[in-house]
């Protein structure tokens, strides 16, 4: 505490009472963090500022004067136009505009004109990524992206198709491996299905082209399985997978289709080899299991609500082509089997045969002349009894027995009997 004031003390006149001490005002939060130095009250006489409201004042707000905002003057209104049409101006100028483009005609017209070039700058689709685009993307990477080791034309389907499956599955959650995948196909007679999971489909990918891998001398993840490929290998494979996660089956697969690919580039002087159990010589078995992939892919990505697309175009051809030239074989088979109507001989035009006119749209799309009485010759326009037209992914739809044969939406004309017999011929060449 100090001691009395006196006179005249610091030029104040006194009284000669005692001064009370000067007791300093509440602290705010920011005093909280570390005291400061002390700083003297005013010497001059002058009052101290008052201390901060406490009680029930305390939470009334202190009114704050604001000096008066001059009016924007034309020039600048006129220059803030095109901020005010983005939408970027703040509170206080986009009054004044608007204000202003009531009385000002000229600048009004300006402001209609900067609003609707905005409006074309401006998407109404929401910016979430299209979701065909990482297809897009990678269907572009896998027709230009080059080999480190050449790869043949007729194994270039398999790769591309086993590395778009590859892509699908890094893109799938654990859950999904559990997924629901419908599997379809036509038994010669009719349309059958049956439900399995996405791990199941992988599983018989792999077990199936373990013949393959066998016939090129790789091992075969099936040892002692049946060569030909069905129900049998797949359930063999799964019985060495017992107790093993769905999705433990993507890398195995994964890993026999590189060495597949690699197998077939070192393998070009052997296109002759038939590969066990298909009776398919080794570029057409390579074909068949593109084929496979692709279909199985395609139901795996509706069961996952993954975008889907088809092979590329040159691929496509192959692999039409394929099922084109083995249609007469089935055909054969079929009428053994009493199930297509008996050969007639020769055609209209006099020849050894008949033929049916096959024309394949879109991408991808050819045209090929089926025999019908004998696979062993070579149809031509001349010997055609029909012709039936029908779209490419339309066709492989029906040859993976997706689409019921008699309800294809094929444009035909000619011999009815033929027509029906191709199109049930084609169904056929799914699997089970």
């Amino acid at each position: 505490m100090s001691g009395p004031r006196q006179p005249g003390a610091d030029g104040v006149p006194g009284d000669g009472r005692e001064e009370p001490p000067r007791i300093p005002p509440p602290r705010s939060a920011a005093d909280d963090q570390e005291p400061g130095p002390h700083v003297p009250g005013p010497r001059d006489g002058s009052a101290c500022p008052p201390p901060p409201p406490t009680g029930p004042d305390a939470a009334r707000p202190v009114p704050v004067t604001e000096d008066p905002v001059a009016p924007l003057d034309h020039s600048t209104l006129k220059s803030l136009l095109g901020a005010w049409a983005l939408s970027a101006c703040p509170q206080n100028e986009t009054t004044a505009v608007e204000e202003h483009l009531t009385d000002c005609a000229a600048c009004a017209e300006e402001a209609l004109r900067l609003r609707d070039a905005v409006g074309l700058l401006q998407h109404e689709e929401n910016l979430d990524l299209d979701p065909l685009l990482r297809a897009r993307v990678l269907e572009g990477c896998l027709d230009r992206r080059p080999a480190r080791i050449p790869v043949p034309l007729w194994a270039a389907p398999y790769d591309a198709e086993t590395a778009r499956l590859d892509a699908l599955l890094r893109d799938m959650g654990s859950g999904e491996w559990g997924a629901e995948v419908r599997w379809r196909w036509f038994d010669g007679e009719q349309q059958r299905s049956r439900t399995t999971t996405v791990g199941r489909v992988i599983g018989r990918l792999t077990a199936v082209d373990g013949v393959l891998a066998a016939a090129l001398g790789l091992p075969d993840p099936v040892p002692g399985a049946p060569a030909a490929p069905g129900l049998e290998r797949e359930e063999a494979y799964w019985r060495t997978l017992a107790g093993r996660s769905p999705r433990a089956v993507h890398t195995p697969w994964r890993e026999q289709t590189h060495s597949l690919v690699q197998a077939a580039s070192f393998a070009s002087g052997r296109t002759g080899l038939v590969v066990p159990g298909s009776g398919r010589p080794l570029p057409d078995a390579f074909l068949d299991r593109a084929f496979a992939c692709w279909v199985h892919a395609t139901g795996i990505a509706e069961a996952v609500d993954y975008p889907a697309q088809r092979p590329a175009a040159a691929h496509l051809h192959r692999l039409i082509d394929l099922a084109a030239r083995t249609l007469p074989t089935v055909l054969a088979d079929r009428r053994r089997s009493g199930l297509a109507a008996p050969a007639r001989g020769l055609s209209p035009a006099g020849a050894a045969g008949r033929s049916l006119h096959l024309e394949i749209e879109g991408p991808g799309g050819g045209h090929w002349h089926i025999p019908l009485d004998s696979p062993g010759t070579e149809g031509t326009e001349e010997t055609s009894v029909a012709h039936v037209a029908l779209d490419g992914l339309e066709f492989c739809q029906l040859a993976a027995g997706h689409v019921p044969p008699l309800e294809a939406a094929a444009g035909a004309e000619g011999d009815p009997e033929a027509v029906r017999d191709i199109l049930l011929a084609t169904a056929s060449l799914s699997r089970p």
